[in-house]
């Protein structure tokens, strides 16, 4: 099956800055890619050069399996909606008129999609209001809608629930899955809300300064994941003192929890402790979160 989306060597250069360095990467049809990066990473940019707002200095991509520098790239580029940075909305409209509008830009001949389109994303009711009157959620999901309203099958979002409130971000989250779902719509999302990404995401990509640290999909992530006790005792000194003797790695975590990334014998770990005048308080078994990976694969530096 031809790869959405595929790059190779894909650079894009700032004077002696490097936004993208050698970027190579595919999304497979049907999958919600996550992709992944600190603040200034090349997520941004990359997006912008696939949706034809730069291009690159060097390397290239291929939608549908049709080359960048083909001349129907801008023809197979209209499969992909996108909603980048922030969502191309006219606040003074309405939600309904902001369709149309993107519907006269698209030269489509009339506006029978409208409410259908409208009603996915959950702005079937706002009637008259103008779009600067909107939540912040609302605007997003306008935003989406007009991505939306060429009906692609590729659809990249930058960012979608920065800046959301808990309620916005599970409305964002449930479009996205329902937009894969029940339309099959491929969707690339650039975020650094790790958790809520790992809610979303069939596939992953972990870009750093620029370039592709790895791919993978869900499950190679859930298997490569390390997985934890969670340990809370009376005394996290007396337990690192214990741990070092058992040779087990470990990371404090607060005065009376630590992370053992180690399979131990839990009646020695607690008699051990015990012998210190340490209680062990509880015990549980935990994966190591998709930030935890994050930081792990590429180094827990500062922002790029």
């Amino acid at each position: 099956m031809t790869p959405v989306l595929t790059t190779n060597g894909l650079t894009k250069r700032y004077g002696s800055a490097a936004a993208l360095d050698g970027l190579t990467m595919t999304v497979p049809k049907g999958a919600v890619y996550g992709l992944v990066g600190r603040n200034g990473a090349g997520k941004t940019t990359l997006i912008r050069i696939l949706c034809g707002l730069q291009s690159p200095t060097a390397g290239g991509y291929s939608l549908y399996g049709v080359d960048s520098r083909d001349r129907n790239i801008a023809k197979v580029r209209r499969r992909m909606g996108a909603v980048v940075e922030t969502p191309s909305i006219y606040l003074d409209m309405s939600a309904e008129d902001n369709l149309k509008q993107q519907y006269r830009i698209l030269g489509l001949p009339d506006f029978t999609g409208v409410p259908e389109l409208l009603g996915l994303v959950g702005l079937a009711d706002t009637g008259r209001k103008k779009a600067r009157h909107f939540s912040l959620g609302m605007k997003q999901r306008l935003g989406i809608a007009v991505a939306l309203a060429g009906d692609p099958d590729f659809l990249v979002l930058d960012e979608p629930v920065n800046g959301l409130d808990p309620q916005g971000i599970i409305e964002i989250r449930e479009l996205i899955l329902r937009l894969n779902r029940e339309r099959q719509i491929t969707v690339l999302i650039s975020s650094h809300i790790l958790d809520e990404l790992s809610r979303l995401a069939t596939h992953y990509g972990f870009i750093d300064r620029g370039r592709m640290v790895r791919e993978m999909s869900a499950e190679e992530l859930e298997a490569a994941a390390r997985k934890c006790m969670r340990v809370t005792v009376s005394d996290t000194a007396a337990l690192a003192v214990v741990l070092e003797d058992l040779g087990a790695e470990y990371k404090i975590l607060s005065a009376d929890q630590a992370d053992v990334y180690a399979r131990l014998n839990v009646t020695r770990l607690t008699l051990a402790l015990a012998e210190r005048g340490c209680e062990v308080r509880a015990i549980e078994e935990r994966d190591e979160s998709l930030e935890s990976f994050f930081v792990n694969l590429v180094g827990g530096g500062p922002h790029a």
